[in-house]
């Protein structure tokens, strides 16, 4: 089974030892199942620092595609292939439920259009 290791402070990881110490648990026990949920889809959201950038970099892009479309369905049309490559590119788009979506194939076939 692979190994993280992670930095904690010292007040951290001492609240993290007494509640895996109150549930009897190993610290590995107890942090695996948060792990778990924040890893798999369905699980809840994981909030992280970067949520205020991320916050504004949809709004700016929420702006530029009305811009975009506005001015050329077609420049909106390619962004959006673009982007979600990117997405897919990251993990941030799972594959196989674009496909089961159907927008893959729409994205794929734009893309070919396009070249």
């Amino acid at each position: 089974m692979p190994i993280i290791t992670i930095r904690l402070d010292e007040e951290l990881h001492r609240r993290v030892k007494i509640r895996a110490a109150g549930a009897h648990l190993s610290i590995s026990e107890f942090l695996r199942p948060a792990i778990e949920d924040l890893a798999f889809p369905g699980g809840r959201y994981a909030y992280t620092g970067q949520d205020e950038i991320l916050g504004v970099a949809i709004q700016t892009y929420a702006l530029l595609a009305e811009m975009a479309a506005e001015q050329s369905p077609a420049i909106l049309e390619r962004a959006v292939a673009a982007s979600r490559s990117m997405l897919r590119d990251r993990g941030l788009i799972d594959p196989l439920s674009e496909t089961l979506s159907g927008m893959r194939p729409a994205l794929v076939d734009s893309e070919a259009g396009a070249q």
